[in-house]
C-alpha cells in the first residue's frame, strides 16, 4: 500500500466499487450528511471508474476531444448518512448511446441503499454541443454494460 498515493477504487465483475468515509465537512448541523454531498460523492465515483477503465479524461479535455458532462440526474434518498459512516459508492453501466452513457449510482452503508441515483453522462464537444464519444471508450462501456439494471 502506498500512502502517498490517493485512495482509487475498483471493479468487482462489472460493477466499480468507490469507498469513502463521512468527514465533518460532510454533514450539516443535524450530522447528517447534506443532501447535495451524494452528488459529489457520485461524481468521484464515477470519475475514479473511468479512470479505472483506462479513460484519460484530462488528456481528452486538453486535447480538444471533449469531456463528459452530467446531463440529468434522478436521485432517491432513502436513508441519511452520517458523520464518521463508511460508505461504498455501487457504479453500473446502464446504457451506451452515441453521446451519452447511463449510469446507476448507489451510495450504500454495509447492505442499505442510502441514495440510489441514475445518471446520465453526456459528452461534449468543447464547444458545449453533445458529440459521439470516442469509439474506444464506447467499447470499453460496452463491456461492463448490463449489470446494474434494476
Amino acid at each position: 500500500m502506498d500512502l502517498n498515493r490517493p485512495y482509487q477504487g475498483a471493479f468487482v465483475g462489472r460493477t466499480h466499487h468507490f469507498a469513502l468515509r463521512v468527514y465533518f465537512e460532510d454533514t450539516d448541523t443535524a450530522g447528517i450528511v447534506y443532501y447535495a454531498n451524494y452528488l459529489r460523492f457520485a461524481e468521484r465515483a464515477r470519475s475514479d471508474m473511468l479512470r479505472a477503465m483506462g479513460v484519460d479524461q484530462r488528456a481528452a479535455l486538453e486535447s480538444g476531444e471533449g469531456v463528459y458532462a452530467v446531463a440529468d440526474v434522478a436521485i432517491k434518498y432513502r436513508r441519511p448518512a452520517k458523520l464518521d459512516d463508511d460508505l461504498l459508492i455501487l457504479t453500473d453501466i446502464l446504457e451506451i448511446r452515441a453521446a451519452s452513457v447511463l449510469i446507476h449510482q448507489r451510495v450504500m452503508r454495509g447492505d442499505e441503499i442510502l441514495a440510489d441515483a441514475t445518471v446520465t453522462a453526456a459528452f461534449l464537444a468543447p464547444d458545449g454541443r453533445p458529440k459521439r464519444q470516442p469509439r474506444l471508450w464506447v467499447d470499453m462501456f460496452k463491456r461492463l454494460e448490463g449489470e446494474g439494471k434494476t
